[in-house]
């Protein structure tokens, strides 16, 4: 009986060191206990002799002791198991859901899963062994650098990365990146988890850039280019529009046709797809407001184009353009008159109406006279400036033979042309007469411009071509020079008042700064649309389309409608 109380000891304290491993010890205990007294029990019936009780006892012992213990084993195995299969279900979501790669201590990658080699689209081969600086590009290896140092401090970092791809493009990820350590505590490389959040960037910028845009005082639209449907207005344009609530994309460029401007719009977005052009840039009235247009064509791969259309309200730059007309006007008049006197008075002394003059003198009257030439053309100039600002400069129709202008026009020029030393050539002048119904006043106006311009831009020797073609419905003149040509940034400024160019030399070569202005407001006046095409060291080519049946009433001719964009 001792040895029965000694094996239940043993088993007792058995099964406290396998609580220690497993929570089944109850189990075990009263397996082992039942076993050892049944052992204890019936051996003696097995078993005879002096031995038989030694023998009873040490099966009860054994059993008692090893019977929790390998029931535990038996707990642990299927619990070890359990937990190994749930740990392999998670990394198997890991490796689908996030993109993992291992280093070691020499930062190099010794591991790569599939999702990493998909997103990046390098291989296997291109990562094993490379540094993991190969993920960065130039610009980012100091981050990458500074993680290092995190890592071999033994710390975790966290945070976002931006990855290279193999094509050269940056994926944005969040990454951790744990370090590992080997049996002797040393560092010994590390593991990255990343998730893409490329996209997450680019919805919170767009969200930024359109928050800008709602704050900004200029009218932006962005409108669908196979549908012309409205897929954002800013706030200021809700508020002239109209339109509340969030159902912007039940309008379209269609609603707003009634409107001058809304259908100069529309016509311009269509227009600018036939031709494939990327902007567009112009003037017009919306809603009784004066707005400088501008248009950006924005394609994409997905098929998706869309047009960025921003409305800037001119009204001020309007009234203050309208005070300066006012003044400039008034100081002309006030100029003209006693400027006129005065080079009458000096044209009179230089054809020796008050007698010889002596040779000094002359020179310095002439100097004189031509300075107070150049001071009636720049005060014509502004007064016809301010006539089309008004809307007062007068037209007077009539049927003419553009040949019969262009001709008028190269004489009037002779004298300029032979003082720089240009050849005028005239094409098209033979074929059958080009009539049309105009104002040949302002056609040979134009043409002086175009035509002194292109001799005073021109080398000596050079031909300035003045050419006419008959196109259906319109004549169009050209007039090319074969000067420096015009600087592509200054091209944009060609038709503004009082432009500057880079190579213009204005002052050597005369001029207000204020003709091609003027020329284009006259064009655009008569019906028609000018131009130029330009390559610097190559020459200029101005011209000018006026229909041959003029789209200006005969009453209303004297008094047209018309204003000039600055």
């Amino acid at each position: 009986m001792g040895c029965l109380l000694a094996a239940s000891q043993c088993a007792g304290m058995s099964v406290l060191f396998i609580q220690k491993l497993t929570d089944k010890t109850g189990m075990g205990f009263a397996i082992g206990t039942a076993l050892a007294c049944g052992w204890y029990a019936f051996s003696p019936t097995v078993f005879s002799g002096p031995s038989s009780n030694t023998v009873a006892a040490l099966g009860a012992i054994a059993l008692a002791g090893l019977t929790p213990v390998v029931i535990a084993k038996y707990n642990l195995h299927r619990t070890s198991s359990g937990r190994a299969l749930s740990m392999a279900q998670r990394l198997s979501a890991l490796d689908r859901h996030a993109m993992v790669n291992i280093v070691n201590d020499k930062h190099q990658m010794t591991e790569v899963n599939d999702l990493l080699l998909e997103m990046t689209g390098y291989s296997r081969s291109d990562l094993i062994g490379e540094q993991v600086l190969k993920l960065y590009d130039a610009t980012n290896r100091a981050l990458a650098l500074q993680i290092r140092t995190y890592l071999q401090r033994g710390e975790m970092w966290q945070g976002e990365t931006p990855l290279r791809c193999k094509d050269g493009s940056i994926m944005y990820t969040h990454c951790t990146i744990m370090p590992l350590f080997d049996t002797k505590g040393n560092w010994s490389g590390s593991i990255s988890v990343r998730t893409d959040i490329t996209q997450s960037r680019q919805l919170l910028a767009e969200h930024h850039v359109s928050e800008s845009l709602h704050e900004l005082r200029d009218d932006i639209w962005i409108v669908r280019a196979d549908t012309e449907h409205f897929t954002y207005v800013n706030a200021a344009a809700r508020r002239r529009l109209g339109w509340q609530g969030t159902g912007i994309s039940a309008h379209s460029l269609g609603d707003l046709s009634h409107q001058p401007g809304g259908k100069a719009i529309r016509a311009a977005c269509r227009r600018m797809i036939e031709r494939d052009e990327s902007s567009s840039q112009f003037e017009d009235t919306l809603f009784d407001v004066p707005f400088h247009i501008s248009i950006k064509f924005l394609r994409n791969d997905q098929n998706d184009a869309r047009f960025l259309i921003v409305l800037n309200d001119i009204s001020d730059r309007i009234e203050q353009e309208r005070r300066q007309s006012e003044f400039i006007s008034t100081v002309s008049h006030e100029l003209r008159s006693p400027l006129t006197s005065i080079k009458g008075s000096m044209g009179l002394m230089l054809s020796n109406a008050t007698g010889d003059l002596p040779k000094k003198a002359v020179g310095l009257l002439e100097i004189a006279h031509r300075n107070a030439d150049r001071l009636v053309l720049i005060l014509n100039d502004i007064l016809d400036l301010e006539k089309i600002s008004a809307g007062k400069l007068e037209f007077t129709l009539d049927d003419v033979n553009m040949c019969d202008l262009v001709r008028e026009a190269a004489e009037a020029n002779k004298s300029l042309s032979d003082r720089f030393g240009i050849t005028l050539e005239m094409v098209g002048l033979d074929e059958l007469p080009l009539n049309l119904r105009t104002d040949p006043n302002r056609v040979i106006q134009v043409l002086n411009n175009l035509v002194s311009n292109a001799c005073k831009f021109s080398k000596a020797g050079d031909t300035v071509t003045i050419r006419v073609r008959d196109e259906g419905e319109n004549v169009r003149v050209t007039v090319r020079d074969q000067g420096q040509g015009i600087p592509v940034p200054d091209q944009h400024k060609i038709f503004q008042k009082f432009a500057d160019l880079a190579n213009s030399a204005r002052s050597t070569k005369g001029g207000t700064g204020l003709g091609l202005s003027i020329c284009k407001a006259i064009v655009q006046s008569l019906g028609g649309t000018i131009g130029f095409t330009s390559r610097e060291g190559s020459g200029t080519t101005f011209y000018f389309v006026l229909p041959k049946r003029s789209i200006m009433k005969e009453e209303a001719s004297s008094e047209p409608t018309l204003r000039v964009a600055s």
